[in-house]
């Protein structure tokens, strides 16, 4: 005989399945935040140190960064900021996962927050230099004491850290104006607005043509450890090495070439910590005291 399931029956029978699926839902919930935790995000925010416009910047650097998002797998997102000192902020904050940053900011935000560099540029030798016009007189450095000179940020290397030294060293006092970025030092000299500016060889590159007619290298520096690709702390090792192997690659793709020409660069090689030590035995904030935060 079959049993006809009584209206109180049958309330528990629906509640039974409702907490079932409760449940089931619950463990779904937990086993996908599980998984969501254990899956590294595969979205890098890319930071690249402001030397130009940030137009000028996107424009060379985000074919590179979608080369190397199909290469890795990765979404790298094209970040910068409107100038030096705000780049240094966020560094020191460790917003980029990755961030091209120059020699002297390595030896700073290599110790806090702890990026490490895991790449650099190939044969390179970064190399800073002071410009005027092209018609200026000056011919040595001596010449430029007591005048207005132009630097992209106080911590730029290249462009104003071994320049000033320099100047420093050879007793030398000027009129310091920082301008953001090496952009803006190159157009402020050749329109006169001052006698002097500091640059490295590939910004003066690739500024605009007719800005570079207008001006002429009055002196070099010596060269150093270039600029650091560097990964934030934390961030996952295997992602950290598939990047930099993607990077490496670069150089025998016939692909990438174009990329690299438009960044003027021959290639990429391995970094390691130690190689910006001939940055840290200038004791650059001995000689022209604390530049980051300024």
């Amino acid at each position: 005989m079959v049993q006809t399931p009584t209206p109180n029956n049958a309330r528990e029978f629906v509640m039974q399945i409702k907490t079932s699926l409760s449940l089931f839902a619950l463990a779904m919930v937990t086993a996908t935040s599980a998984w969501a935790q254990h899956e590294p995000d595969t979205t890098l925010q890319f930071g690249i140190v402001p030397q130009q416009s940030a137009l000028k910047l996107a424009q060379n650097w985000i074919p590179m960064l979608h080369y190397l998002s199909e290469k890795t797998g990765y979404t790298l997102r094209f970040r910068t900021a409107p100038n030096i000192p705000e780049f240094e902020k966020r560094v020191g904050e460790a917003r980029y996962d990755i961030a091209y940053m120059n020699p002297y900011h390595y030896t700073v935000f290599g110790q806090t927050p702890g990026y490490r560099a895991f790449a650099k540029q190939q044969d390179k030798r970064i190399k800073g230099l002071m410009v005027v016009r092209k018609d200026s007189p000056i011919t040595a450095l001596q010449e430029l004491s007591g005048k207005a000179l132009a630097f992209p940020a106080p911590a730029a290397f290249a462009a104003s850290v071994l320049p000033r030294s320099q100047l420093a060293q050879q007793g030398i006092r000027f009129d310091a104006h920082y301008v953001s970025s090496h952009d803006s030092v190159y157009r402020s000299v050749a329109k006169g607005l001052f006698t002097a500016g500091g640059g490295i060889q590939r910004t003066l590159g690739n500024v605009d043509p007719q800005i570079r007619a207008q001006l002429k290298v009055l002196w070099t520096t010596e060269g150093y450890t270039p600029h650091a690709f560097a990964a934030r702390p934390g961030l996952d090792s295997v992602m950290v090495q598939k990047l930099q192997q993607a990077m490496l690659n670069m150089a025998q793709d016939s692909a990438a070439q174009p990329l690299l020409k438009a960044l003027n660069f021959k290639g990429l090689v391995v970094a390691h910590h130690e190689d910006w030590d001939d940055v840290r035995q200038l004791h650059v904030e001995e000689r022209l005291g604390r530049l980051i935060g300024q």
